[in-house]
Formats: C-alpha cells, sequence, structure tokens
C-alpha cells in the first residue's frame, strides 16, 4: 500500500504465485513509450497460436505471457510490432520491486554483503536494460520531417501521404495541411522521399533545424502573402471594372466586328491576368495530371480556363455558337482569379497565427551562454555547451539549457512552461529548466541536459508531434477528400450534359455557366483546414496552460471522459509526508521512540520513511545501525537496533505478533479521521506508540477537483492508505467516490472495473507505480513533477504540480473539439448546398442560378472562415469555461 504504510506493498520472502508459475514466459521489452504501446505490444503477443493471455507492464518493461508457446515465437511477434525484446529465464523477473516503490526497505538496510552485491548486479543490469530501451527509442522515434509545397486541399493529403508510404522502409507518414509539414517514420532516405513528392507533383525539403524552418516558413508565407496581394491586385483590376460595366448594363455580347477587336483586346489582357495572377493554379493543375491526380488547383484551373476558351471562341469564330450564347466570360475568369487569392492571402495570414505557441516556445531558447571554463568567463554559442560545463546566469537573461544550481540563490519565472505566473524561488541543488527567465539574482549551475534533451526541447518535440497528428474526428474528412474532386467533376460534367439536353436556350452558356460554377465552388480547402487548423491551435493552447498532449486521440478522448481517478500521494497532496504526532506508551519517550523507528527506516525511500527519519534528524537523534531487517508484505517491516527487536506497521502486523495496543487503537482511529497515517511501533514485544505521518493536501487540490466536477466529471480518489485515513482526505477535497487499501499493483485492475461499467476513465499520477494504470486508462494524465516512466506512460503531461492543469487540458479538448466540429459542419453544408445550388437545381422552382463570380468569392472565403474560426481558440480561457 503506498500511503498507509510504505512496507504493505513490499515484496516478502517468499516466490510470488506468479514467479512460481513455469507455464509463465517473461520478456524483457525495449522500445515502448506510451500507452498506445501497452496495448501495441499485448496484441501482437495474443495473435502468437497457443498465447492464452499476454500482459505488459510498461513501468517493468516486462510483459508475462500464459500459454503453451515458445519464446521464440513471442519474440519475433513483439520485433515485427517495432520493439526488441529477450527472454528473462532468472528465477526472478527484472520486474522485481527493485522498480517498484513498493520495496522501501530491501538492500539499502541490509547488511548481508551476497544480498547487496545481488542487488549492484541487477542495478546494473537494469541500468543496461534502461539504456538500451532509450536507443531503441530513439530508433524508433526517428522521423524525417519535410516542408512540402504546392499543397493547397484536402485531396493533397492523401495523395502526398500516399506518395510518402510508397517508398520503401517508410512505416508511417503523416502531412499537416496547416503547416505544410510531412513527418514519417522508418529507415528511409530522406532524397527517396523527396522524390516521391516531387513525382506526386508537389516540391519538397528535409527540416533539420525547427526553428531554422520556421523562421525560413514565417520569412515565405510573408513573401507569398504579398505575392498574393499583388496578383488579386491586378486581377481584381481587370475583373472588378469589367463586372461593374455588365451590372450597369453594358453588353458582354459579341454582335459587331467592333465589338469582337474590343473584347478580343479584353481576351488578351484576361490571359495575361490569368500568367501573372493564376499562373500557380494552372502549373499546379499541370503538374496534378501529370501525377495522374486532381486537387483545388484543377477544379480552378478547369473552371477559368473553360470560361476564357469559351469566351474566345464566342469573340474569334462567333459562328460556332448560336447567337443567344455569343456572351463573353472574360470578367469571370479575372474576378474569380482575383477572389482566390485574396481569399488565399487572408488564410495565409490566418494560418500563420496558429502557429503562435510554435514560435513562442522556440523564442524561449537562448542564442548563447556564459560558461566557465578554465578559470575563465566566456559566451560561446548554445549548440556549443556541453554535460557538466558551469554556466552563469545573471538577472534578465535566460536559462541557456537544464542544470542544476551549484551557487547562488534567485527567482525564476517558469510561466511559459508551466503556465504558473509566480516566479520559483532557487537555491544551491535546485533543478533550472533551459529557456525559463532569470528574475533577480546571479546564479552559478551546471549543465545536465544540452541539444535535444533539454526539456524546452522535448516539449517543442512533443508539442510538434501533436500538432502534426490526426484525430479520429478527421478521419471522415480525409476520406470524402481523396474522392472529392474527382467527384466534383463527375458532378460537372453530368449538370453540362443535364442542361445542354433540357435546360433552356442558349443551352450552351447554361451548360458553361452550370459547369464552370460547380468546379469553382465545390473546391475543397475548408474540409482540409477543418481538423488540422483547430488542432494546432488547441495544442498550442494547452502547451500555453503547461499541458503536453501527446496526439489527437489523447485530444479528442479527453473531451469525452465522464470519469477522472486520482492518485493521492504527489497529486491530490503535496507527496512530501511529514511527522504530525509521537505517540507513546509503556515508559518510552518520543525522542527514544523516533530514533528507533529513524534506525529502523533510515535505509528505505519512501517518502513515510523518509518523512520518520528527517523528523529524528531535525531533532538532532542519532541513527543505530539495523540488523535482521525483514519487509513483510502488506504489513510493515521489522528488524534489530541494539538488540531490541523491532516492529513497525499497521494494526494487522500487531495481530499478527499478538500485541497488545491497548487505547492506541482507538487513538489511531481518531489520528487516521483526521488524515493522518497512523504506523504502530513495538518493541520487544511491547507497544511503544504511535507515530503519525501526514501528507498536507495542495492548497488549490479542492478548487481544482470543484472544476473537474463542474465539466461533469466523477472524481474517484485510489490510494493505499487505510478506509478512514482514505475518507477523511476525501471528505476534505469534496470527493464522494474513493477506493482505499489499493496495492500498487491492482491501480491497474480499479480502472479496469470502472471501464467495464461503462465509464470513459482518465487516470492521473505521479509515480511509477501509477504508469500500468495510466497506460489502461482512455487518457493517462502525468504529473510532470513526477517520475519519466508515468510521464511516458502518459498521454497527457502537466508541466506544473496543480490538477487544474487537468480541468485545463479537458475544458481545452472540450474547445477543440467544438471547434472541429464547428469547422467540419461548416465545410460539409457548404459542399453539400453549394454544388447542387451550382448545379442549379433552384432555376426550376426559382429562376435562381449562381454567378461564377459569386462562387469563387463563397470558395475564396470558406477557407479564411474556417482558419478563423480555428484561430478564435487563441482567446480561450479555460478557467472560464468551468467555472
Amino acid at each position: 500500500m503506498q500511503e498507509a504504510s510504505c512496507h504493505e506493498a513490499q515484496t516478502s520472502s517468499d516466490p510470488s504465485p506468479e514467479a512460481s508459475q513455469e507455464s509463465a514466459v517473461h520478456l524483457a521489452v525495449t522500445g515502448a513509450s506510451c500507452g498506445g504501446c501497452v496495448s501495441k505490444i499485448e496484441k501482437a503477443l495474443q495473435g502468437v497460436d497457443g498465447v492464452e493471455s499476454a500482459r505488459f507492464n510498461l513501468a517493468e518493461r516486462e510483459a508475462v505471457v500464459n500459454g503453451e508457446v515458445d519464446a521464440g515465437a513471442l519474440i519475433q511477434a513483439v520485433e515485427a510490432a517495432g520493439y526488441g525484446a529477450s527472454e528473462m529465464t532468472d528465477e526472478e523477473p527484472s520486474g522485481s520491486s527493485m522498480t517498484q516503490e513498493a520495496p522501501c526497505h530491501e538492500a539499502k538496510a541490509s547488511s548481508d554483503p551476497s544480498l547487496k552485491a545481488s542487488q549492484e548486479s541487477q542495478e546494473s543490469q537494469e541500468s543496461q536494460e534502461s539504456q538500451e530501451s532509450q536507443e531503441s527509442q530513439e530508433s524508433q522515434e526517428s522521423a524525417v520531417h519535410l516542408a512540402v509545397t504546392g499543397a493547397s486541399c484536402a485531396s493533397c493529403v492523401s495523395k502526398i501521404e500516399k506518395a510518402l508510404k510508397g517508398v520503401n522502409g517508410v512505416d508511417s507518414a503523416r502531412f499537416n495541411l496547416a503547416d505544410r509539414e510531412a513527418v514519417v517514420q522508418g529507415k528511409v532516405d530522406a532524397g527517396a522521399l523527396i522524390q516521391a513528392v516531387e513525382a506526386a507533383g508537389y516540391g519538397a525539403s528535409e527540416i533539420t533545424d525547427e526553428e531554422q524552418a520556421s523562421e525560413d516558413r514565417e520569412k515565405a508565407d510573408e513573401a507569398y502573402y504579398r505575392k498574393l496581394l499583388r496578383e488579386m491586385t491586378v486581377a481584381l483590376a481587370l475583373g472588378v471594372p469589367l463586372m461593374a460595366y455588365g451590372v450597369l448594363g453594358g453588353e458582354m455580347n459579341v454582335v459587331t466586328t467592333g465589338e469582337r477587336l474590343v473584347w478580343l483586346v479584353v481576351g488578351l489582357l484576361t490571359l495575361a491576368v490569368m500568367m501573372f495572377a493564376g499562373r500557380h493554379f494552372y502549373v499546379g493543375a499541370w503538374k496534378s495530371c501529370k501525377a495522374h491526380s486532381a486537387n483545388m488547383d484543377t477544379l480552378i484551373a478547369l473552371g477559368t480556363g473553360t470560361a476564357w476558351v469559351y469566351s474566345m471562341v464566342v469573340v474569334v469564330a462567333p459562328g460556332i455558337v448560336p447567337e443567344l450564347a455569343r456572351h463573353v466570360y472574360f470578367e469571370a475568369t479575372a474576378m474569380i482569379i482575383g477572389l482566390i487569392d485574396l481569399g488565399l492571402a487572408l488564410e495565409v495570414r490566418a494560418r500563420g497565427r496558429t502557429s503562435q505557441a510554435i514560435k513562442r516556445l522556440l523564442g524561449l531558447r537562448a542564442k548563447t551562454a556564459r560558461v566557465i571554463r578554465d578559470g575563465k568567463e566566456q559566451d560561446i554559442p548554445i549548440g556549443a555547451v556541453q554535460v557538466d560545463d558551469i554556466v552563469r546566469v545573471r538577472p534578465g537573461e535566460k536559462i541557456a539549457v537544464d542544470g542544476v544550481v551549484t551557487e547562488g540563490h534567485t527567482s525564476i519565472d517558469e510561466s511559459m512552461l508551466t503556465g504558473e505566473p509566480m516566479p520559483v524561488e532557487k537555491d544551491a541543488d535546485d533543478e533550472v529548466v533551459g529557456g525559463t527567465l532569470n528574475k533577480s539574482g546571479s546564479i552559478l549551475y551546471r549543465a545536465t541536459r544540452v541539444g535535444k534533451e533539454t526539456a524546452l526541447a522535448q516539449i517543442i518535440a512533443m508539442v510538434k508531434q501533436a500538432q502534426n497528428s490526426r484525430p479520429p474526428i478527421g478521419r471522415l474528412a480525409d476520406t470524402i477528400a481523396s474522392v472529392f474532386v474527382p467527384v466534383v467533376m463527375i458532378i460537372s460534367v453530368l449538370a453540362a450534359l443535364g442542361w445542354y439536353n433540357f435546360g433552356p436556350v442558349p443551352q450552351v452558356a447554361y451548360m458553361l455557366v452550370t459547369a464552370t460554377t460547380v468546379l469553382i465552388i465545390a473546391c475543397p480547402c475548408a474540409l482540409g483546414l477543418a481538423t488540422p487548423m483547430s488542432v494546432m491551435v488547441g495544442v498550442g493552447k494547452a502547451a500555453e496552460a503547461g499541458v503536453l498532449i501527446r496526439n489527437g486521440q489523447a485530444l479528442q478522448q479527453a473531451s469525452k471522459l465522464n470519469t477522472m481517478v486520482l492518485d493521492k500521494t504527489g497529486t491530490i497532496t503535496a507527496g512530501h509526508p511529514e511527522v504530525t504526532e509521537v505517540i507513546t506508551r509503556n515508559g518510552f519517550d518520543e525522542s527514544e521512540l523516533l530514533q528507533l523507528a529513524a534506525s529502523l527506516e533510515a535505509g528505505s525511500e519512501h517518502p513515510l520513511a523518509q518523512a520518520i527519519v528527517e523528523s529524528a534528524q531535525e531533532r538532532d537523534l542519532t541513527l543505530d545501525s539495523l540488523e535482521g531487517f525483514n519487509a513483510i508484505a502488506g504489513h510493515g517491516v521489522e528488524g534489530s537496533v541494539k538488540g531490541r527487536a523491532l516492529l513497525f506497521g499497521n494494526y494487522k502486523l500487531m495481530q499478527d505478533h499478538n500485541i497488545d495496543l491497548g487505547d492506541l487503537q482507538a487513538k489511531a482511529q481518531e489520528l487516521a479521521a483526521q488524515a493522518r497515517t497512523p504506523m504502530y511501533l513495538a518493541v520487544d514485544g511491547q507497544a511503544g506508540g504511535i507515530i503519525a505521518v501526514a501528507d498536507p493536501i495542495k492548497e488549490d487540490s479542492v478548487a481544482a477537483i470543484k472544476r473537474l466536477q463542474r465539466l461533469g466529471l466523477d472524481v474517484v480518489m485510489i490510494t493505499g492508505d487505510n478506509e478512514a485515513t482514505a475518507k477523511a482526505v476525501a471528505d476534505k477535497v469534496g470527493i464522494k467516490h474513493y477506493f482505499a487499501e489499493v496495492l500498487p499493483d491492482d491501480k491497474q485492475k480499479k480502472v479496469a472495473q470502472l471501464q467495464d461499467e461503462g465509464k470513459l476513465v482518465g487516470m492521473t499520477g505521479d509515480g511509477i507505480n501509477d504508469a500500468p494504470a495510466l497506460a489502461q486508462a482512455d487518457v493517462g494524465f502525468a504529473i510532470g513533477t513526477g517520475t519519466d516512466v508515468a510521464i511516458e506512460s502518459a498521454d497527457v503531461t502537466l508541466m506544473r504540480g496543480s490538477l487544474h492543469g487537468i480541468a485545463d487540458a479537458i475544458a481545452i479538448s472540450k474547445a477543440t473539439l467544438r471547434n472541429i466540429k464547428q469547422n467540419l459542419f461548416g465545410a460539409f453544408i457548404y459542399n453539400i448546398l453549394g454544388i447542387p445550388f451550382a448545379a442549379g437545381v433552384l432555376y426550376p422552382f426559382a429562376g435562381i442560378l449562381l454567378n461564377p463570380v459569386i462562387a469563387g468569392a463563397a470558395m475564396a472565403f470558406s477557407s479564411v472562415t474556417v482558419v478563423t474560426n480555428a484561430n478564435r481558440l487563441r482567446l480561450f480561457k479555460p478557467r472560464e469555461e468551468s467555472k
């Protein structure tokens, strides 16, 4: 049990039932890094013939498989899933309690040399496995990033991804239309990927420096924006006067020779406009045609090109066209090109705002560092800083890389990483994070992580990964977009045939207008931008609040949660227990009792044990040597100090050894009701007293839990503490449902139990023993101040220790999903209503036929509407959402 007694979860000297099952095969798995890996590995193992059950523990990196099956087949299955595996032949699995929080008192408190040697050997093995796991993970996560040019709509997404996936060695490929970046996983050369993209009709270049790429993209977008405005100005300079001429009653028909000459000049001017202002549409359409595909450029080129060719035929050879159909549409071609250029320009400008979060994160990076080498201070580029360098930071400067303070005192603004506005005080031995701002004092610190290993670099990578991911809600749009353009072209042809065969006179003119209008209005730009734009802004907004979302699926799933499980220690509470009471009996005094208990607990790293030792040290008590230490699973510990037999643990331990507690039991119940954790100490078979430890509740836990409840979640607390203590804590923070006396290994089962009841469960924790439960949950939330394993197991990481981060994450998730649905609804409705309207379905009933110019304006501004709506998320305030 984690809180009730640090000893309850300990492994006894008896082998566990699992370890004794000879039919089980134990595998050490490398390369697993998150909750998604758990399901993939278990699925791969369960697919092997003869497997009855398979369970993978992410915290221990161990898979246990039951059934009549060969280990070699299991290893092959795991490797085929993209991970490494080897059989564990030791009698005790590597996931022994050495990697768990449970073994509070093992070899550190033992003087047995053989046990110590065994432990050192095991720690060495675990260190090696950890290194192998990290190397495998780095290999697996290595990706090629490409900046893609020429992509214009949703249909481009599927074509680019298809082209990339067709390259040998590619495991997965994802293209984000919002920021024009493709991410490819697998063992493949960037040159082959670039060739594949170019063969599909687009341009590509490898991104090797994210910050430089961001700057280059920003410059390119700005140049493209100015270019589009110039082209728009030229196109509208011709189109607007022509449109005004027609609206004011001017004849657009070609009758006399003089009119033909005038319209010929206009036609040539329109051709110049097409070549200057619309050249990118026609080039894109030609490239797409060569690649045997079609996209937005194809529709625009066909629509405007058809209108211009028809008009030129009317001017050059009017006899070919029926007299009533001798109408020119040069103004439509010029206006459509001008309006679409205007729409693209506005889209580029609005799209640039969606990546503000990444820009701000990149802007946090320091350019140089003041390093002390050979006794001299020197400013060097940030890339030249090495691990163990001593770095000086003065007031107002940025922390260059991650490190540990060696000298000085200061306060540091960490708000851009954690979302917490208050500066954090830093003294010697405190950690500092690269990119944060030093507010007051001057400090020296030792660099511990540099380059891509810094927290800021990893945060940027995680945010980029999430922004490039695609939530399940976007898959429908992707599916439709992949066939959208060919379908629109077919509808355009059918509309033309319908008007030509059944339409009024002049059939040719009506046929041209409807076919062109259908092509122009149906461009799937809005459809392709609907999901990625919202995801980019939502993930960026979460990062600003100190919440890192791993992928789009977690972003969507978090909005649907109806149950949130909170681990108590380190999540609801501060995770730093303190001794609150020492109650003595039978002639013992407080100092003596505390000294004996601290001597027994001296070798433990458990928070409760540390609290007792720290309390003894504060009283300047000398700890004595320990002999015959033994951890009793689920009960406590025993040992001998100066020949005195000690028992320290819970009520069950005292019962088993027939210790007469007298009135201590009643006192312990009173303490438990006050959210204290009471532990009994017996000396030589006689009750010595109670030492009570309390873990204070975080200042903002109550307010954060209320926010979660207002967001519609049933908040459940899970703890290893006894029933009375758990109830007291739950009552204090306003939680109605809780699980008490839960062993670390059973947390996952409790989450599964809630899921079996049909609930969508989120799990929040910060310890190694929370990792399996985090992986089991529909969405795992890791407190960023906790362990790396918990963070790797989670779908969402909270950079600060406050539960408000969970409420912020869920509020942002709900807002983002709502925004995506608005975008998709608008895009679908636009096309569902726009295409039939453009085809002329209302003409027989109301005499209404859509002008191609109006269709062009509608198409251009549909994308602007989607991007603008996505940018509304930048103004979203999660705290106000959950009030």
